[in-house]
């Protein structure tokens, strides 16, 4: 390799190792830098799937992809198998491919679909730190059918700071998780020492008015007094329960359990599989259960719930399902009825999970959700 190549070389690295320090948020960056990297390195064409455990995968960054493969919203992207796909998910794809015959550019020549712009090939890299692997990288140009060892080397590297920096994000959101819930837990802390406790002292207080006085109309008033106080005491315990659960260090269905119990909600749990979680996805599933939970003790009109927890493979399924009242529901879910049901699915989907509800009218209602671990 000559000095002039490599010293272009260097400078290529340092530009995209700056772009990737500074990003903190995921997709916006695999977009900024898959553009700068088309750009310094003279290629047309380049896109990114970041690949789960399971083997799903998503789009999650594209560049001057051709009308074939650009069309409805990239929809020939975000389906189907490809060979670079397979290889990733087999284990084969362990480095810079030179060079792969894009199985969905074949598809859209077969089916005469949109112009592909003279793109037949593409170089296939995982994206990946250490022996942590996140994704693949795709890049290509039209008519160029060869990469030289020497451009290969380059797009490894360059595949391994992109993988470096998708590990970096992914821990520090981690961190951020972690510090959120650290903050809920003081809150909760000094909710329950300060407010808890004031007004289980209001509420004792006005009971005593109520045994001491002989006069009706304050006897009336100090039990209106302890009432409302009842009924804020309930109210702070249900939020302190919300920001802090207690018993979810015993592990999600032993909280789960005891937020029935304070619903005054039986919950007759079933459990298959070693429940050990990764501490996000228990987080989730309390919050998610949460919201079941006080869904059944407003709307179902029962007070016995069923609670499903089944770890299996890369998987954890939770379903909470009631012999209730029910109501009428659209299954494709693209009109959910409530804010809380909404949370439910948003949470599910954040953690790449999957979020079924079912229910009818006098049938009961189901709640399902799946999310790799």
């Amino acid at each position: 390799m000559s000095s002039e190549n490599r010293h272009s070389e260097i400078w290529i690295l340092k530009e995209i190792a700056e772009l990737l320090n500074e990003g903190t948020e995921m997709k916006g960056l695999l977009s900024e830098v898959l553009a700068k990297l088309l750009h310094v390195t003279g290629l047309e064409t380049g896109w990114i799937f970041l690949m789960e455990r399971d083997g799903s995968y998503e789009l999650a960054a594209m560049e001057n992809l051709p009308p074939a493969l650009s069309h409805s919203n990239c929809a020939p992207m975000c389906k189907g198998d490809c060979w670079c796909i397979d290889r990733y998910n087999n284990g084969r794809l362990y480095k810079a491919i030179n060079i792969i015959e894009c199985k969905r550019i074949e598809d859209a020549l077969f089916e005469k679909r949109a112009d592909t712009n003279n793109l037949t090939h593409h170089a296939t890299v995982p994206l990946r730190a250490g022996e942590e692997k996140f994704g693949i990288l795709n890049v290509g140009a039209p008519h160029k059918t060869h990469f030289s060892h020497e451009e290969l080397a380059l797009l490894e590297s360059i595949a391994f700071q992109i993988g470096t920096a998708i590990k970096r994000i992914k821990l520090t959101e981690r961190e951020q998780e972690n510090a959120l819930t650290a903050e809920r837990n003081r809150l909760a802390r000094d909710l329950h020492d300060s407010v808890n406790q004031l007004l289980f002292s209001l509420s004792l207080t006005a009971k005593g008015g109520v045994a001491l006085t002989r006069e009706q109309e304050t006897k009336e008033t100090f039990a209106y007094i302890q009432d409302l106080a009842q009924e804020a005491l309930s109210e702070m315990r249900a939020l302190i329960w919300q920001l802090r659960p207690r018993g979810l260090e015993n592990g999600i269905i032993s909280a789960l359990i005891n937020y029935g119990e304070m619903l005054d909600l039986e919950v007759k749990t079933k459990v298959t599989g070693v429940v050990s979680l990764p501490g996000i996805v228990e987080e989730a599933m309390w919050r998610i259960g949460q919201e079941a939970l006080a869904n059944c003790k407003k709307h179902s009109q029962q007070s016995k719930v069923d609670l499903m927890i089944t770890v299996e493979k890369n998987q954890v399924k939770m379903v909470i399902s009631d012999n209730g009242c029910g109501f009428h529901c659209d299954e494709s879910l693209k009109d959910i009825p409530t804010l809380g049901l909404k949370s439910m699915k948003d949470r599910t989907e954040f953690l790449n999970g999957q979020f079924n509800l079912k229910s009818s009218e006098k049938q009961g209602t189901s709640i399902e959700i799946c999310i790799p671990v």
